[in-house]
């Protein structure tokens, strides 16, 4: 009978292969298939915006046009819809759409290198030696599981960080990634077809393979990437006969004047991609865009990367407004950390943990906000400091994860979702 339905992983279904911290779909479908939602959530979707490399909050959302030149920078400063708040010049945008934001502007931890930064803002714990902690993406899979077949934890266009993963948890809590970039004129997400000549109708048939496989592996291995197997037939069957769920991946379903009000680029096909996704049911998905680590020339590279990225978030937010969808999507703008103060001889900016700027819409925080500030050359917090636990606690407080609970390690270590973080109710 084994013999009869003998057939390798690759001709039964399209899955992309497991390959260091990207496992692809295998990974996530060790998922509870219920859809568990706190009712005192305020939020049951989250876009998480990461600009890698670490923006300047003064080229960004906190600049400093009466500071001396050298630390002012080269950049001028614009009016938002918020009275008496500016935003750095190439915000053209984002500065009309303020008034629906809650700008962070005084974030700080103490960590000067990238992937240690990176740590910190995707998981809200400092790194340790002894423990790989999980991603705010990868606990709230745990939490809050599959809805509408669509995988909980989605990277677009691909994880950002091995930070980014599910750390102490199982593999199935890993994020998806699309293996292809949105924003590329052949776009199509890997997994999500059956070979040539395989129908729905011969893989619900080929559902029995699974039983058998599983069985025996079970039998003879106890490992976590097995136990993450031990669903995937089921549930990828699920996602590849739901034609919603695959569609929500499917950008062509978005007319051009859609597209043209994002930006037919990177960033903007990215974060329609994404408003589609939590459009569907995706619970948590992360959006990388540019290079943000501008040792040289700062005013070269912000000139770069923000037109597109401000056209496109502002799009982002519109768009999920006007649909009705703000209210309960989160959207956050992060990055590892700041700039320092002053300008360096290359006429660009080192790194600068003490003080820097993030971004938070819908989902349940204010709009027209500002929390926080830097002193006069953003050198450090001048009021209300907020630490990396206190936004991951702050995140779980909106979507109605008890960021108290504990979770288990390996050896069965308990660990809790946050430790030392409060949720920043001022902007809730």
């Amino acid at each position: 009978m084994l013999k009869r339905w003998a057939m390798n992983r690759r001709d039964f279904i399209k899955v992309g292969s497991i390959a260091g911290i990207n496992l692809s779909l295998a990974d996530y479908m060790y998922l509870e298939a219920n859809d568990k939602v706190n009712k005192n959530s305020k939020a049951n979707s989250v876009i998480y915006i990461y600009l890698p490399g670490g923006y300047a909050t003064q080229e960004t959302f906190d600049p400093k046009p009466l500071s001396p030149e050298e630390y002012k920078g080269p950049l001028q400063s614009i009016k938002t819809s918020i009275p008496g708040v500016e935003f750095n010049e190439f915000f053209k945008e984002t500065a009309k759409i303020a008034d629906k934001l809650s700008i962070i502007r005084s974030m700080t931890h103490g960590e000067t290198a990238h992937e240690r930064g990176r740590h910190d803002m995707f998981t809200g714990y400092r790194p340790s030696a002894a423990l790989t902690y999980a991603s705010f993406g990868s606990i709230v899979s745990h939490e809050l599981g599959v809805r509408n077949n669509l995988p909980p934890y989605i990277a677009i266009p691909e994880i950002a960080d091995e930070y980014a993963g599910a750390g102490y948890l199982s593999h199935a809590y890993s994020p998806f990634s699309l293996g292809s970039r949105p924003e590329d004129k052949n776009f199509k997400v890997r997994d999500l077809t059956l070979p040539d000549g395989v129908t729905l109708d011969r893989f619900e048939k080929r559902k029995d393979l699974r039983s058998i496989v599983s069985r025996q592996f079970e039998e003879k291995q106890n490992a976590d990437t097995v136990f993450a197997m031990d669903n995937f037939y089921e549930n990828a069957y699920g996602l590849l006969g739901s034609k919603p769920a695959v569609e929500a991946f499917d950008l062509s379903q978005e007319n051009d004047k859609t597209k043209e009000s994002y930006g037919k680029n990177a960033a903007g096909m990215r974060m329609l991609l994404a408003r589609r996704l939590v459009e569907a049911g995706t619970r948590f998905v992360t959006v990388t865009y540019g290079q943000w680590d501008m040792h040289q020339n700062i005013e070269r590279g912000i000139s770069n990367n923000v037109p597109s990225f401000d056209k496109a978030y502002a799009a982002l937010i519109n768009d999920l407004d006007d649909r009705g969808m703000l209210d309960k999507t989160l959207v956050c703008i992060a990055t590892e950390f700041g700039r320092t103060p002053k300008l360096n001889t290359d006429a660009g900016r080192d790194h600068w943990p003490k003080v820097f700027s993030t971004v938070m819409a819908g989902g349940g925080v204010k709009r027209g906000y500002v929390h926080g500030s830097s002193d006069q050359t953003a050198t450090d917090v001048f009021d209300k400091p907020v630490t990396p636990e206190d936004w991951g606690a702050t995140i779980y407080e909106l979507l109605g994860i008890d960021y108290n609970n504990h979770l288990y390690a390996p050896g069965d270590r308990p660990v809790k979702i946050i430790d030392n973080g409060k949720p920043v109710k001022e902007l809730i």
